[in-house]
C-alpha cells in the first residue's frame, strides 16, 4: 500500500474489518440554570428586606395623650427622640413608639397635656441627631437597593446571552489572531524551519522588503503583494509564514479561510475589510490566510445566483489586494494544498503572483527536522537520527513531529527517563499504521494463512530486481491491518519507471497468489492489495502513457465544470477506447500474476522458511530476514546493486 506521496513507503498488508461510532453531547443548559439562580436570589433578598421592615415596626404605637398619662403615672423610664419619632421604654421592660407634634418641643406638648414637672423629671429624655449620613443611607436604602439589584440582574443576564443575540453586533469584526513582533515566546525564525531551502530563499526577499522597503521603492521595484504557499498537508506552510514574520520582526495576522464564511450574507466581506484595516494600522504586517481554497474557489458555480456569501467574500479579498499602495508594507500570504481549484483572478499578477511550492523533505532535510523536534527530549546513547531519517521516506514535517512525540510517549509509558532508538523505530510504524492490537488474537489457521500471505509479499520483493528491499515483516495487527510488510527504497527518488511499477504490482499480488496456490481458496485479506495493484495498473495506462498498445497518450478523467453545486467527471475518449484501456489494465494484472506465481513456484522452500519463522516470532527484522535469504542463496539488495542498475 502506498501510504505517502512522493517517495514511497510501501506497506503490503492483510486487511480486516473494523467498526466505529460517534456520540453527540447533550445541549448546554447553563444559561437556564443561571437565570433561575438569579431569580431565586432576587426572591430571597426581597423576603429578607420585607422581614426587616416588619420587624422595624413591631413595637406598639401610642398616641401622645396615652404617653402623657403613662408619664404622669410614673410608668415610663426613658424617652428617645429621633426627629418626630419617640421610642418609649417602660419600667416593666417593654418598648413602645409614638410621634410628637411637628415643630413643637416635647416638653411643650407634655405641658399642654398637664404633665407635672416632678413626673417629667423622673423620665430620662434623650435626643438623637439623625440628620447625618447614616440617616440618609437608611432613608434611601429602600429605594436604592431594589434599583441596584435590577441593574445587577440585567447585567448578569446580558453576560449570559452575549454569545447569542447580543453578539450579532460583532459579526462583522475579524477573528484573526495576532502575533506581536515583541512576543518572544511565539516568535519563529528560519532557524526553526528545517529543509525547504528553495522556499526560504524565495521568501528572504519578502523579509528584506519588510526590513528595508526603501531600497526596493527607490529603484522602482514593487514587492509581490501576495505569496501563495502550495504543498502537501504537513509540509510546513503555516510554519514558514510565521518564520517570515519572525525574521522581519513584523505583526502577523493569521486566520483560516473558513472563518470568513457565515450564514449571514455580507459578514465575510465585512470581516475581510476589518482584517485589512487592522493590518494597515499595524503596518508593516503580514496577513496569513490558511486553507484559502475554502473561499477562493472558482466562481460561477451556479449556487446563489452568483451572489452567495462565499463569492462576496472572495470579491472583497480581490478588491482589498488590488487596492494596496506601494508604501503600505502589508503582504498577504496564503496556504493551500489544492491550487488547482483557486479562482484565476486570485492568481493573476498583482495579487498572488508569487507561488512557492513546498515538497516533502528528502533524507537530509528529514534528519534536520528530527533534530529540531528533539531539542527538548532526552535521548539515550544508542539514538541515531540518521537511521530514522532513512526509514521515513515520504514523511512530512508534521509526520516527523508526531513520530518524535509518540516515541517520547512510549518511553514515558514504560517509566523511562530517556528516549531510546527502539522507541523511535516503533513510533514509525505507529504513525503509519496505528498502535499494535495484541488483543486481536488470530486462530492457528488464520495465523498460518497470514504468515504465508506476508511471506509471499516479502519473497517476491526480494527476488524481483526493481522492487524495494524489505525492512520488516510482521503478523501483529496494527490499525486495520492483520499483518504487513514494510518496504523502503534504497534512496529518495522523485521519478518511478515502468519496470518499478510492474514489480510493485507483482509484489502487491504476492499474497493473493500464495493464498490461491497453497490453500486453493482466497480470503478477504488481499482486498487492499488488489486495490493498490489495480490503481497502479490503471494509472500506468491512463496517466503515465506506459501502454505499448495505446501509446504515449493520457486518458485521465478531466473534472467537469461545476453546475448547480455539483462536480462531475467526463471522459474525453470513446467507449471503444475505454474498452482498450480496460483490456490493457487486465493484461498488466494477468502478466503480474504469472510473474508472481513463477517466483512462488521457484522459491517454495524459501517461502516455507520465512512463513515458519514468522509464525514462531511474529516479527522479522531486516537483518534476520536477510540471513534467511542468504541461507536460501538469494542475494539481499544493497545500494551497490542500485548503482549497478543505473
Amino acid at each position: 500500500m502506498a501510504d505517502k506521496k512522493g517517495t514511497k513507503i510501501i506497506i503490503t498488508k492483510r486487511g480486516m474489518n473494523g467498526k466505529g461510532g460517534s456520540k453527540r453531547g447533550a445541549p448546554n443548559e447553563s444559561f437556564v440554570r443561571q437565570a433561575m439562580l438569579a431569580l431565586v436570589i432576587f426572591i430571597i433578598l426581597t423576603s429578607v428586606y420585607s422581614a426587616l421592615s416588619e420587624n422595624k415596626n413591631k413595637a406598639p404605637q401610642l398616641s401622645l395623650s396615652e404617653l402623657s398619662q403613662n408619664v404622669s403615672a410614673g410608668l415610663v423610664t426613658s424617652i428617645s427622640v429621633k426627629g418626630e419619632d419617640l421610642l418609649i421604654k417602660y419600667k416593666d421592660g417593654t418598648e413602645k413608639v409614638s410621634k410628637k407634634e411637628e415643630g413643637t418641643a416635647l416638653t411643650t406638648s407634655f405641658a399642654n397635656y398637664q404633665v407635672s414637672k416632678e413626673a417629667l423629671n423622673g423620665v430620662a429624655v434623650s435626643i438623637d441627631n439623625d440628620r447625618g449620613l447614616g440617616f440618609w443611607v437608611l432613608s434611601l436604602a429602600p429605594i436604592i437597593l431594589p434599583i441596584l439589584f435590577v441593574v445587577f440582574f440585567l447585567w448578569f443576564i446580558s453576560r449570559q446571552v452575549k454569545g447569542a443575540g447580543m453578539q450579532a453586533f460583532t459579526f462583522g469584526q475579524s477573528k484573526a489572531r495576532m502575533i506581536h513582533p515583541d512576543d518572544k515566546v511565539s516568535r519563529i525564525t528560519f532557524k526553526d524551519v528545517a529543509g525547504a531551502k528553495e522556499a526560504k530563499e524565495e521568501l528572504s526577499e519578502i523579509v528584506d522588503f519588510l526590513k528595508n522597503p526603501k531600497k526596493f521603492l527607490d529603484i522602482g521595484a514593487r514587492i509581490p503583494k501576495g505569496i501563495l504557499l502550495m504543498g502537501a498537508p504537513g509540509t510546513g506552510k503555516t510554519l514558514l509564514a510565521r518564520a517570515v514574520a519572525g525574521e522581519a520582526g513584523v505583526a502577523f495576522f493569521s486566520i483560516s479561510g473558513s472563518e470568513f464564511v457565515e450564514m449571514f450574507v455580507g459578514v465575510g466581506a465585512s470581516r475581510v475589510r476589518d482584517l485589512f484595516d487592522m493590518a494597515k494600522k499595524s503596518a508593516p504586517a503580514i496577513i496569513f490566510v490558511d486553507e484559502i481554497d475554502a473561499v477562493g474557489r472558482v466562481r460561477g458555480g451556479g449556487m446563489g445566483g452568483g451572489n452567495d456569501e462565499r463569492e462576496q467574500t472572495l470579491n472583497q479579498i480581490l478588491v482589498e489586494m488590488d487596492g494596496f499602495e506601494p508604501n503600505e508594507k502589508v503582504i498577504v500570504m496564503a496556504a493551500t494544498n489544492r491550487p488547482d481549484v483557486l479562482d484565476p483572478a486570485l492568481l493573476r499578477p498583482g495579487r498572488f503572483d508569487r507561488r512557492v511550492t513546498l515538497d516533502l523533505p528528502d533524507r537530509a532535510d528529514r534528519e534536520e527536522i528530527l533534530k529540531i523536534h528533539s531539542r527538548t527530549k532526552p535521548f539515550a546513547e544508542d539514538v541515531v537520527l540518521a537511521l530514522i531519517a532513512e526509514r521515513t521516506p515520504g514523511f512530512s514535517g508534521a509526520d516527523l513531529y508526531s513520530l518524535m512525540n509518540e516515541a517520547a510517549i512510549l518511553a514515558a509509558r514504560e517509566n523511562r527517563t530517556q528516549v531510546a532508538q527502539y522507541d523511535l523505530i516503533r513510533s514509525i510504524e505507529k504513525v503509519m499504521l496505528g498502535p499494535e492490537r495484541r488483543s486481536h488474537i488470530l486462530s492457528k489457521k488464520e495465523k498460518e494463512l497470514t504468515a504465508y500471505h506476508e511471506a509471499g509479499h516479502a519473497l517476491i520483493a526480494s527476488v524481483l530486481p526493481y522492487a524495494d528491499p524489505v525492512h520488516k515483516i510482521s503478523i501483529i495487527s496494527r490499525g486495520r491491518a492483520a499483518g504487513y510488510v514494510l518496504k523502503l527504497p534504497l534512496e529518495d527518488r522523485k521519478l518511478q519507471s515502468k519496470k518499478e511499477f510492474l514489480d510493485d504490482i507483482t509484489v502487491a499480488l504476492g499474497g493473493y497468489v500464495v493464498e490461491k496456490s497453497l490453500y486453493g481458496d482466497v480470503t478477504t485479506g488481499p482486498s487492499n492489495d488488489l486495490q493498490v495493484a489495480s490503481a497502479l495498473a490503471r494509472d500506468m495506462v491512463t496517466k503515465y502513457g506506459m501502454s505499448e498498445k495505446l501509446g504515449p497518450i493520457t486518458f485521465e478523467n478531466q473534472p467537469g465544470r461545476p453546475m448547480f453545486g455539483q462536480n462531475f467527471e467526463h471522459h474525453e475518449y470513446s467507449e471503444e477506447v475505454g474498452a482498450k484501456i480496460d483490456a490493457e489494465v487486465n493484461k498488466i494484472i494477468d502478466d503480474s500474476l504469472k510473474r508472481a506465481q513463477k517466483v512462488i513456484n521457484d522459491y517454495r522452500e524459501t517461502l516455507n522458511d520465512i512463513a515458519t519463522r514468522l509464525i514462531e516470532v511474529e516479527t522479522i527484522e531486516q537483518k534476520e530476514f536477510e540471513e534467511i535469504l542468504i541461507r536460501n542463496k538469494i542475494k539481499p539488495k544493497r545500494k551497490l546493486d542500485l548503482e549497478h542498475q543505473k
